[in-house]
């Protein structure tokens, strides 16, 4: 088979200029003369498989669309960006630089993909969301709304991060795991199983939030802290250390559970308590005020 027979669009008389004199063509499909979108090369779509680049979409620069992949809608790929397998990019979203989009991943709506950040899988990306730096968005995550995952960050599984939430560093969200809200987790923090992390609140350090735990408000988990089972912590707490929180415990208030302390059971550490050194509170005890 020659070269012409191979080919599956062709190139219409249409172009358009864009940033810095770019100028993109538009393409037409051999088989049934059906247009498509808008293409500053060859090399940007393959002529194999069922790749293809739809409506207003744009591909330039060296960003290539391959496999079973599309483009559609108003989305830009640039730079040298690749979406393959059989990855949607649509509506206004943009992906560029060397980032990479493909499995079944999805990214939509006004969503930004780039550095060298990667979705994969049958993840989704979607709203305001943006993934840079050297992130990974995979498996069955959904990043959306205003959320930001960068850094080395990795949200995966069921995992879901929106509202204004941000992951970043080496962080790591996994499971059925939700961080939303102004929520942050960050350094090399996990979040994962089915737990939650919200409002203005963070997790960073090494800590680890997991179960069914919630850390919620202006709480801080930090260090080597873990809180896990069905914890909870919020106010303007505070657990740190090599702290553990764990059970149906609850720490909120100004407290903070520091050192190597552990809050079990359904015990209660509120107001401006402080439990720290190798302490335990635990069964249905109740630590407030300024105890120590």
């Amino acid at each position: 088979m020659d070269t012409v027979e191979m080919k599956k669009y062709e190139f219409t008389d249409e172009t358009i200029a864009i940033n810095n004199g770019v100028v993109l063509r538009r393409i037409k499909r051999i088989s049934d003369g059906r247009l498509g979108g808008w293409i500053e090369k060859e090399s940007n779509l393959s002529h194999f498989n069922g790749a293809w680049v739809y409506g207003y979409a744009k591909v330039y620069g060296n960003a290539e669309v391959c496999g079973n992949a599309v483009v559609y809608g108003n989305a830009k790929v640039y730079g040298n960006a690749k979406v393959y397998s059989n990855a949607k990019v649509y509506g206004y979203a943009e992906v560029y630089d060397d980032a990479k989009v493909c499995g079944y991943a999805e990214v939509c709506g006004y969503a930004e993909v780039y550095g060298n950040a990667k979705v994969y899988d049958d993840a989704v990306v979607y709203g305001y969301a943006e993934v840079y730096d050297d992130a990974k968005v995979c498996g069955y995550a959904e990043v959306c709304g205003n959320a930001v995952v960068y850094g080395n960050a990795k949200v995966y599984g069921n995992a879901k991060v929106y509202g204004n939430a941000k992951v970043y560093g080496y962080a790591e969200v996994f499971g059925n795991a939700e961080v939303y809200d102004d929520a942050k987790v960050y350094g090399y923090a996990e979040v994962y199983d089915d737990a939650k992390v919200c409002g203005y609140a963070e997790v960073c350090g090494n800590a680890k939030v997991y179960g069914y735990a919630k850390v919620y408000g202006n709480a801080k988990v930090c260090g080597y802290a873990e809180v896990c089972g069905n914890a909870v912590v919020y106010g303007y707490a505070k657990v740190c250390g090599n702290a553990v929180v764990y059970g149906y415990a609850e720490v909120y208030g100004y407290a903070k559970v520091y050192d190597d302390a552990v809050v079990y059971g359904y015990a209660e550490v509120c107001g401006n308590a402080k439990v720290c050194d190798d302490a335990k509170v635990y069964g249905n005890a109740e630590v407030y005020g300024k105890c120590n």
